[in-house]
């Protein structure tokens, strides 16, 4: 009993130090099975103590539910600005780019100056009317209804105009990251056309900070081996880290 008492709290100390943890990760570190952890995992959360998700679980509830903008807005907001203007920096010279909606990208878009021949398009309208701003900015809006928690619109005008375009980078808000499930937001009908958004670009950048890490929302975007790069702040949990650059992703710290 005492070992297994002890297996727990190496487990709770290990969740509490990276915010997540995998089920093949703490196999290896504690030498017992898969079986053994999950079991492990199934009590501790019984006791309230963590929540699990898919291959792992985390410190914080991993479902995520729907929030206004304006609330979102207020999570993290040194870390997006940050992740905001390094993103900014890969904008090039005639370059037409996707900003899809979000507050992390919102951030991204007021990093933006004016640059010659860039074209933005986007379904934030909450972005559209920051980038106008800019008098050298050519600003498309996508069509379609508006999801009034988010500002931005969904629907199969706007895929449809995406359809029409061929963009060279994708800049991706998203409200939840799971390394095995994928990409996620809280709107299943936002999830489809980001879904068109990935096919209209060259490249598809993620900007998340550290809490969408661990989080699953109820729209799946893509798989993670859809995605090119992510920029995300320095306490991004490490074991995320890891098995996303595994796949191949580019992870840029900020």
């Amino acid at each position: 009993m005492s070992t297994i008492i002890s297996r727990h709290q190496q487990i709770l100390d290990k969740l509490q130090k990276e915010g997540t943890i995998r089920v093949l990760d703490l196999c290896e570190e504690l030498d017992v099975s898969a079986v053994t952890i999950r079991k492990d995992l199934k009590l501790l959360e019984k006791k309230g103590l963590l929540f699990r998700s898919h291959g792992g679980a985390s410190s914080t509830n991993p479902y995520i539910n729907e929030r206004s903008i304006n609330e979102k807005e207020q999570i993290n907001k040194e870390e997006k600005r940050r992740i905001g203007e390094k993103a900014a920096t890969l904008i090039k010279k005639d370059n037409a780019i996707i900003i899809a909606s979000g507050t992390t990208v919102l951030a991204f878009a007021r990093c933006i100056t004016s640059q010659q021949s860039l074209t933005t398009i986007t379904s934030s309208l909450n972005i559209a009317l920051e980038l106008n701003k800019q008098p050298e900015l050519e600003v498309i809006q996508l069509g379609g209804a508006i999801r009034k928690s988010s500002f931005s619109t969904t629907g199969p005008a706007g895929e449809a105009m995406l359809e029409q375009f061929s963009c060279s980078k994708l800049f991706l808000g998203i409200d939840g990251l799971d390394p095995e499930f994928g990409l996620t937001t809280s709107s299943l009908q936002e999830a489809h056309l980001n879904k068109t958004m990935i096919e209209s670009a060259q490249k598809t950048i993620v900007l998340a900070d550290s809490s969408k890490f661990g989080r699953r929302g109820f729209g799946k975007i893509c798989t993670l081996e859809q995605i090119d790069q992510i920029i995300t702040d320095k306490a991004a949990p490490q074991s995320y880290i890891k098995a996303l650059k595994e796949k191949g992703i580019e992870i840029t710290l900020v």
